[in-house]
Protein backbone atom coordinates (compact mmCIF):
# COMPACT_ATOMS: atom_id res chain seq x y z
CA UNK A 1 0.00 0.00 0.00
CA UNK A 2 2.74 2.28 0.84
CA UNK A 3 4.63 1.71 -2.21
CA UNK A 4 1.70 2.77 -4.35
CA UNK A 5 0.82 6.26 -2.35
CA UNK A 6 4.82 6.90 -2.88
CA UNK A 7 5.52 5.84 -6.22
CA UNK A 8 1.86 7.53 -7.16
CA UNK A 9 3.15 9.65 -10.27
CA UNK A 10 2.29 13.32 -10.44
CA UNK A 11 3.60 14.82 -13.79
CA UNK A 12 5.84 12.31 -14.19
CA UNK A 13 7.22 12.39 -10.80
CA UNK A 14 6.94 10.09 -8.10
CA UNK A 15 5.05 12.09 -5.23
CA UNK A 16 7.92 11.27 -3.03
CA UNK A 17 10.27 13.46 -4.85
CA UNK A 18 7.76 16.11 -4.06
CA UNK A 19 7.79 15.51 -0.77
CA UNK A 20 11.41 16.01 -0.37
CA UNK A 21 11.32 18.97 -2.24
CA UNK A 22 8.72 20.29 -0.24
CA UNK A 23 10.77 19.58 3.05
CA UNK A 24 14.18 21.21 1.10
CA UNK A 25 12.25 24.35 0.69
CA UNK A 26 10.64 24.50 3.83
CA UNK A 27 13.70 23.96 5.74
CA UNK A 28 15.52 27.14 3.78
CA UNK A 29 12.60 29.06 4.60
CA UNK A 30 12.32 28.69 8.06
CA UNK A 31 16.36 28.78 8.29
CA UNK A 32 16.04 32.37 6.35
CA UNK A 33 13.65 33.18 9.02
CA UNK A 34 15.78 33.27 11.75
CA UNK A 35 18.81 34.53 9.77
CA UNK A 36 16.95 37.22 8.56
CA UNK A 37 16.21 37.89 12.50
CA UNK A 38 19.97 37.86 13.12
CA UNK A 39 20.52 40.31 11.62
CA UNK A 40 18.20 42.68 12.43
CA UNK A 41 15.54 42.59 9.47
CA UNK A 42 12.68 42.01 10.54
CA UNK A 43 9.76 41.22 7.90
CA UNK A 44 8.65 37.89 9.51
CA UNK A 45 8.51 37.76 12.71
CA UNK A 46 10.30 35.12 14.90
CA UNK A 47 7.57 33.22 16.08
CA UNK A 48 7.03 32.40 12.96
CA UNK A 49 10.15 30.57 12.99
CA UNK A 50 8.78 27.73 14.90
CA UNK A 51 5.93 27.28 13.72
CA UNK A 52 7.52 26.66 10.04
CA UNK A 53 9.82 24.30 12.11
CA UNK A 54 7.00 22.47 13.02
CA UNK A 55 5.54 22.04 9.24
CA UNK A 56 8.79 21.36 8.31
CA UNK A 57 8.91 18.51 10.40
CA UNK A 58 5.62 17.15 9.79
CA UNK A 59 6.80 17.06 5.87
CA UNK A 60 10.61 15.26 6.90
CA UNK A 61 8.37 12.65 8.71
CA UNK A 62 5.83 12.05 6.38
CA UNK A 63 8.69 12.00 3.36
CA UNK A 64 10.76 9.45 5.64
CA UNK A 65 8.22 6.88 6.66
CA UNK A 66 6.76 7.04 2.91
CA UNK A 67 10.37 6.00 1.88
CA UNK A 68 10.80 3.66 4.87
CA UNK A 69 7.49 1.80 4.49
CA UNK A 70 7.24 1.45 1.17
CA UNK A 71 10.58 -0.69 0.81
CA UNK A 72 8.68 -3.31 2.91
Amino acid sequence: MFSAIASYMIFGIPVVIYLGAITLVLLLFTATISTLNKRRIRIIHMKWHSRMAYVTIFFALCHALLIILSSF
